[in-house]
């Protein structure tokens, strides 16, 4: 019997006919994608020259035998039982050959099979796999392409980057996460080098502008007479030494996103003004220009400095005040959470390890209750640079006192002991004196040692101990 002959034996009366089947052929055949069509026996009806070749039979001998006896490995049967349908399943055949295929049932409008359809959707393993690989490529390549853009555009940071659990750094990041979900103008104080930008940055990163520009400006750092062209752009010809073309404006560069206006207590009173008509009107005009443009610009302003007394002496306007005063976050300086400090050290520790290329993972525990019991007049940014000078000093991998700048030693003073004036002999004495307890402790009480860093003899040290009332 030959193949046509076979297709007319398996056809369904009323249903499908030899027509039909001769349209599939057509169809499918010069496709290069194996495809079998069967009937609700599961008995093969159609199946294409690619499907042929890959199972390693002929048409001939295909055509109306139940596909089982073509593939023992065969899920047909149970795709007709359950009348759902299997997508994109790894199936492996009788001839080994493995690969991810379909097997849809064809129902009639009351429910009843009619049809089995099937599809090798990766006749190769290899190849399926070398797909997931270079789509994860992909997904990581955009990842890798998403932070690209996000370092272009200014925020760097989230609220990951601020370390710290003591009770007044969670309450400015919770301040901080509130601020982020509005549009308000935030205004964000405290010292120099306690953090602010990075708290402007998280702000940015978890608000509805985060996909838009951050912009960046240092108020205290332009030049006075050059802020207002720096901020809100120029035309062609404006002035002297103008770019032809005229230039854009910091604001319009932060169009829908934030603009950062660090050191905002040093902007001049002439620029107060103009800033003023930015928050209340919503727009700017160039410098030059005579035409307003319309901007879409989140304010988040920083200062180190107390703006209400600035009011008070009539350095900064109240009325700019109290539209940068709507969301106010103030960031506690570091002798303030001293339950972070040491939290600070092991994550900066590992943040300059990568800078610096050097491998420092470890700081004894003196060293540590000598940087716990600072003052930390410069914050976190001071800290940062100690560690530093430290890292580059060490030898072994592990931050010693004896890398410690000698001030970082010096307890702090009292008002009453900093007016006393002392002599060069008692200044002498208090700085010999620290110097042996900081050797001491980096040689952890070795004599011999401390004496040779000190570049002293070993009796003379034993003098100064009893002098100084050193005991080890």
């Amino acid at each position: 019997m030959n193949a046509n002959e076979k297709k007319e034996n398996v056809l369904v009366s009323g249903i499908i006919d030899k027509n039909t089947i001769e349209w599939f052929y057509k169809i499918f055949d010069p496709i290069p994608v194996s495809m079998i069509l069967v009937d609700r026996e599961s008995r093969i009806l159609m199946i294409n020259s690619q499907f042929c070749k890959f199972l390693e039979v002929t048409k001939e001998e295909a055509i109306g035998r139940p596909a089982a006896e073509i593939n023992l490995n065969t899920r047909f049967p149970q795709v007709m039982k359950t009348k759902k349908a299997e997508i994109a399943w790894k199936h492996t055949f009788t001839n080994g050959h493995t690969a991810i295929v379909h097997r849809i049932p064809i129902l009639d409008d009351k429910g009843e099979v009619l049809y089995g359809f099937g599809m090798v959707l990766f006749d190769d393993m290899e190849e399926f796999q070398n797909i997931i690989v270079k789509n994860k490529l992909l997904q990581t390549e955009i990842k890798h392409y998403k932070q690209v853009l996000k370092q272009i555009q200014g925020a760097q940071f989230s609220w990951e980057n601020i370390i710290g659990s003591s009770s007044r750094i969670a309450e400015a990041k919770e301040y901080g996460r509130k601020a982020a979900k509005t549009s308000s103008t935030v205004l964000i104080t405290g010292e120099s080098g306690t953090g602010k930008e990075l708290f402007a940055n998280a702000i940015h990163n978890e608000s509805r502008r985060s996909h838009h520009p951050f912009v960046k400006v240092n108020c205290g750092a332009i030049p006075h007479d050059l802020l207002e062209s720096e901020l809100f752009g120029y035309e062609e010809g404006a002035f002297t030494g103008a770019k032809k073309g005229g230039k854009i404006g910091k604001f319009q560069l932060a169009h829908q996103g934030s603009i950062f206006l660090d050191e905002i207590g040093d902007m001049p009173m002439e620029m107060q003004v103009k800033l003023l008509r930015v928050l209340q009107e919503k727009e700017i005009e160039r410098v030059g220009g005579t035409n307003p443009i319309k901007i879409d610009v989140r304010i988040i302003a920083a200062t180190n400095k107390d703006l209400r007394q600035l009011v008070e002496k009539g350095e900064f306007r109240e009325d700019l005040y109290y539209r940068l005063h709507v969301m106010s976050i103030e960031i506690p300086p570091l002798r303030d959470r001293r339950e972070d400090i040491e939290s600070l050290i092991h994550s900066l520790m590992k943040k300059l390890a990568d800078k610096l290329g050097l491998y420092v993972s470890h700081i004894t525990p003196e060293a540590l209750e000598v940087l716990k019991g600072y003052s930390w007049p410069g914050n976190v940014r001071e800290l940062e640079n100690v560690l530093e000078r430290a890292m580059n000093l060490t030898e072994e991998g592990e931050i010693l006192t004896s890398h410690l700048p000698l001030y970082i030693f010096r307890k702090e003073r009292t008002a009453a002991k900093q007016n006393t004036y002392k002599s060069l002999s008692e200044l002498v004495e208090e700085v010999e004196r620290e110097a042996i307890l900081r050797y001491l402790k980096s040689t952890k009480g070795n004599k011999q040692k401390t004496a040779e860093l000190l570049g002293i003899s070993r009796s003379c040290l034993y003098d100064k101990l009893e002098r100084y009332k050193i005991s080890v």
